[in-house]
């Protein structure tokens, strides 16, 4: 495709539905000339001990606290002001200290050196090797917190970073970038390029490693393009999380964990809970309590800082949310409370929806919905619990609520899921600078875990270094070789 010079695309803003914002589109060619800058520089950033690295990012960390404030409402204007929005600042605050703390252990963890175990004579030691130039392509829900995931521990790596935040959520890019600006060392590493989806293929052709958090079939294709080239990829592709609620679980705790779970940021969140199976013996009064909770949750359309529930940030996810509804109430489901899109203001609103009489032939019970809907189905037996948790192509998260950890426990052993959340929902964040998980099915794709500390070992290569000791092997003498 020929460069377009100046072209610009049009950004909605999701509370008021205009246009309000015009998107500079980076040509091919700066593109180009941005990457071989990166890579030329990350030699030198490389290069340095981690600790020159950890210097530079402290100094970033700084200027990100001055700008806290700026970034915040910018993400938060690009999302339609969702409450996590408001803390985008300090959450990345928290991404950036906390791998000021744990990169060195992380690393040191992974490392050794130290005599061979199958070569006494032989010392064996690591090295990490950083990937020149890493490639992260960022989606419209949590637009900044999920592309900063990636690409903070692969600075610390020692990567040079480029990034391409989605069309539909750009906004947060400027005064972040301010802030990387501050820091010559840190900008000399790390840049961005704006446009859509030819953009971000033109990036991969970059790169030598990809990250994307996005769609099914987008991700499937980057996956596609990575493959011809011969590049790692990391892909994060949504997921359709369920709940697992036994007949022993206390009702009040379960419904407000399910109703957050469900409904937070407007469920436009990759481990949102989106399936909900609850004992027979107590589903009717499980509904009426959640249909109680959910009828009190408010939208913010009068203030973005005070509601509950924001905007669809992007404005064609009403209409899937819509048509998903629809099939369900055609096959036989009922909706009772939410279920209609409100234009308020300009933007697009939809209240908590509770959906009864769903089956697994409905597209809200197998596909990801991405909006503030909770379908409950009843089961009898807990075998037949974990079998519908587990009928899906996803395994991004679940959520066990039983009447006890025991009790939950063996159940969340068994569903196929990077994480189970016991007791609760939404505990995701929890993992941060702990451990990591893996996802299953079609929620991740790469290996390797996205968080806690061994997540910095994405963005390098482990090399052997090996020394002889003693005498090398003869070949004139190396008949025992391999006797016992």
């Amino acid at each position: 495709m020929a460069d377009s010079e100046g072209r610009t695309i049009p950004v909605r803003n999701p509370r008021t539905g205009e246009i309000d914002f015009a998107l500079p589109v980076t040509t091919a060619r700066e593109l180009a000339n941005k990457a071989a800058r990166l890579r030329a520089n990350q030699a030198l950033w490389g290069a340095r001990p981690l600790a020159e690295r950890i210097g530079v990012m402290q100094r970033w960390l700084g200027e990100v606290a001055k700008r806290a404030n700026d970034i915040a409402q910018a993400d938060a204007i690009d999302t339609g002001g969702c409450h996590t929005s408001y803390l985008q600042g300090f959450i990345t605050m928290g991404n950036i200290g906390g791998w000021i703390e744990d990169a060195q252990a992380a690393l040191d963890a992974a490392s050794y050196e130290g005599p061979s175990r199958a070569m006494p004579s032989v010392t064996v030691r690591t090295q990490f090797v950083p990937y020149p130039l890493v490639g992260v392509i960022g989606p419209w829900n949590a637009p900044m917190m999920l592309v900063l995931l990636d690409a903070i521990p692969a600075l610390f790596a020692g990567c040079a970073v480029i990034i391409k935040p989605s069309e539909v959520t750009p906004r947060w890019v400027e005064p972040l970038f301010e802030t990387v600006a501050a820091v010559p060392e840190l900008a000399g590493v790390f840049d961005f390029v704006q446009g859509e989806g030819e953009t971000g293929r033109q990036l991969i052709d970059m790169v030598d490693l990809a990250c994307f958090t996005g769609s099914v079939p987008t991700g499937r294709k980057i996956a596609v393009q990575c493959a011809q080239r011969l590049i790692p990829c990391y892909l994060e592709l949504g997921g359709k999380d369920p709940v697992i609620v036994t007949q022993s679980a206390d009702l009040e705790r379960a419904t407000t964990a399910v109703l957050r779970g469900g409904v937070h940021a407007n469920g436009m969140v990759c481990f949102s809970v989106e399936r909900i199976y609850v004992a027979e013996s107590i589903h009717d009064a499980f509904v009426a309590l959640l249909v109680e909770k959910a009828q009190k949750v408010r939208l913010n359309s009068d203030d973005p800082r005070a509601g509950h529930l924001h905007p669809f940030t992007f404005a064609p996810q009403a209409g899937i949310v819509e048509q998903q509804l629809a099939e369900a109430v055609a096959k036989g489901a009922t909706i009772l409370t939410g279920g209609k899109t409100e234009t308020i203001g300009g933007g697009l609103y939809m209240r908590p929806t509770v959906v009864t009489g769903v089956t697994h032939d409905m597209t809200l019970m197998t596909d990801e919905t991405f909006g503030p809907i909770l379908p409950v189905m009843p089961f009898k037996t807990i075998e037949e619990a974990i079998a519908l948790a587990n009928d899906t192509s996803f395994g991004l998260t679940a959520n066990v609520i039983a009447g006890s950890e025991e009790e939950a426990l063996p159940i969340a052993k068994q569903i196929n899921a990077g994480s189970v959340f016991i007791q609760d929902t939404f505990l995701t964040f929890a993992k941060n600078r702990t451990v990591g998980s893996n996802s299953f099915g079609r929620s991740g794709v790469g290996g390797g875990a996205r968080t806690g500390p061994e997540a910095i070992l994405r963005y390098v290569r482990r090399k052997a270094l090996l020394t002889q000791h003693g005498e090398p092997a003869d070949i004139q003498n190396d008949h025992h070789l391999g006797q016992h």
